[in-house]
């Protein structure tokens, strides 16, 4: 049951407007030019609300433009790259959509990188200028002028070497663009082994676009607003939080950093409609006060979506009694696209990540390159299609992630006999514990059930006898002590629900997992504390 005093309220719908025509929409998509259609059919509309204040639909276009003149006017041209570093503000979406609209390749840039890091990123992509947050200091500074990035403007204060954003844009025009043209993105893995990788897709591909047909409530001028729970500089909060509602014509609310209470008192007090997290917030909100959970009006939500890391079924099971069923479960990489699963499949196939968009469009492989039969896990492989991707300045790469039609990111898993795919883990997290393999997702699954657990994490340590063995590396909750007796409670709680040979053989306690920012676990680092140093 939804709680709230709005229970299962119809979403406010705004006064009937005119609409754009199937011509000016075409024309948009082919050139980019949304925000141009959105100011002139929906100007009063809000598009985008932070901390610091709303724009509607008009203004952020007039925004867009001048940010895309200020650009021109410094020398880029169609196929330039742009680089946006910064928390989740106004300029930073306003960076996005310029690009987009003026044809340029944008890379967001994940701020809490070192300078080193932030350097290799500007320099291998070829950025010709930075739009970067003046929060972020000397590590954006040094990056810079380490890369050599010609243009570079800077919003939040005033940073040494760079221009100010607000001058730039007070010096050009707000009128819509009269040649637009659609630019793209490249986003970067998460380097876990070796460098992070430039992801490239044709440029007349829009992975906005893509993000739509995924949220097919998305409806222009009908009061809906999207809550952005995600750094933009990740390709969830980036594509179903930031580019698909603007380009539908509905709001989004920038959260400049996640926290479960403030997330949920948002969707409480402005009516929230959509919104895209990762498993591990579910968690988070699910840990707050039951009579916090209670009292917030959650009946406004009508479609909730999720990936980026598994999610543990008893978690998802939580979180659809709490909101009901409207959460709804994507498998993709920045690579491309994988399935979808809809709350009504995913509650008779717990576990599910969805069914593919075609037969043939995911495939699970063994170590031959053979189909596997249903139920048999292997490596799973998506189909390229026409928007296919290939590593920037890294053929090598390119090829070894292709197998004919196909490419993978080196997920491992299984379709059914209805060709719905299940996730087990990835190939380079696979445990082997004499001769057997052992997959950690399931074994984290599990442990975060535990009252007494935050967040887990387990690897595979080396050991004589099996090759490998499990150990558990725990965050417990607050005010839990780690002791011994936590370890047993632990280790009983595993056993209750897993074979003997996946039960951890040891459980450590931190303060705290070293996650990414998009949920996604460091697990490198967390193996590294047990594997030798090499030489």
């Amino acid at each position: 049951t939804r709680t709230g005093t709005r229970a299962q309220a119809a979403p406010v719908r705004a006064p009937e407007a005119p609409s754009a025509s199937a011509d000016e929409r075409a024309e948009a998509a082919r050139t980019g030019a949304w925000l141009a259609l959105h100011a002139r059919y929906l100007p009063h509309v809000p598009a985008v609300r932070t901390a610091a204040g709303t724009r509607t639909f008009a203004e952020f276009a007039g925004d867009v433009s001048r940010l895309a003149r200020a650009l021109r006017r410094r020398g880029l041209r169609t196929g330039d790259a742009v680089a946006v570093l910064g928390r989740n503000r106004l300029e930073f979406a306003t960076t996005v959509m310029a690009a987009l609209t003026t044809g340029l390749r944008f890379t967001p840039i994940n701020w809490h990188l070192t300078p080193a890091e932030i350097a290799y990123v500007l320099t291998d992509c070829g950025a010709a200028a930075v739009v970067g947050d003046a929060f972020v200091g000397a590590a954006l500074a040094e990056s810079a002028a380490a890369a050599g990035t010609r243009v570079r403007l800077a919003f939040g204060g005033a940073l040494e070497g760079f221009e100010a954003y607000d001058d730039a844009l007070a010096a050009e025009s707000a009128d819509p663009l009269p040649d637009p043209v659609l630019g793209s993105r490249m986003l970067y893995t998460s380097g876990t082994t070796g460098r992070p990788k430039g992801v490239v897709r044709p440029p007349n591909y829009s992975t906005h676009l893509e993000a739509i047909t995924r949220a097919p409530a998305y409806a222009a001028g009908t009061g809906q607003l999207n809550l952005c729970t995600g750094p933009l500089h990740h390709g969830g909060p980036l594509s179903f939080s930031l580019m698909a509602p603007l380009v539908a014509g509905v709001g989004t609310v920038l959260m400049e950093r996640w926290d479960a209470d403030e997330a949920l008192t948002l969707v409480d007090t402005l009516g929230i409609t959509h919104t895209h997290m990762v498993p591990t917030m579910f968690q988070r909100l699910l840990r707050l006060p039951e009579v916090r959970r209670a009292a917030a009006d959650v009946s406004t939500l009508q479609y909730v979506l999720h990936g980026a890391a598994p999610c543990p079924v008893e978690v998802k099971r939580a979180m659809l009694a709490w909101f009901g069923p409207i959460l709804w479960e994507y498998y993709a990489s920045t690579e491309g696209s994988g399935t979808s699963c809809s709350p009504s499949l995913w509650l008779r196939k717990p576990g599910t990540v969805g069914t593919p968009p075609a037969p043939g469009h995911v495939v699970v492989l063994d170590e031959r390159g053979a189909p596997c039969p249903p139920g048999t896990p292997g490596l799973v492989h998506l189909a390229r299609g026409d928007a296919d991707f290939v590593y920037w300045n890294d053929p090598h790469k390119t090829e070894a992630a292709r197998r004919g039609g196909h490419f993978t990111v080196g997920d491992v898993g299984y379709l059914d006999e209805d060709g719905d795919l299940f996730l087990t883990d990835r190939s380079d997290s696979l445990i082997v514990r004499g001769g057997v393999n052992i997959y950690p997702a399931e074994i984290e699954a599990v442990l975060v059930t535990h009252p007494a657990v935050r967040d887990a994490a387990v690897v595979g340590v080396p050991d004589e006898e099996w090759g490998e063995v499990v150990r558990a590396v725990v965050e417990p909750e607050a005010g839990v002590e780690a002791d011994d007796a936590l370890g047993a409670s632990l280790r009983a709680h595993c056993r209750a629900a897993l074979a003997s040979y996946k039960c951890p053989a040891a459980f450590d306690f931190v303060d705290a997992l070293p996650r990414q920012d998009n949920g996604k676990l460091y697990r490198g680092k967390v193996r590294a504390r047990y594997r030798p140093t090499p030489g």
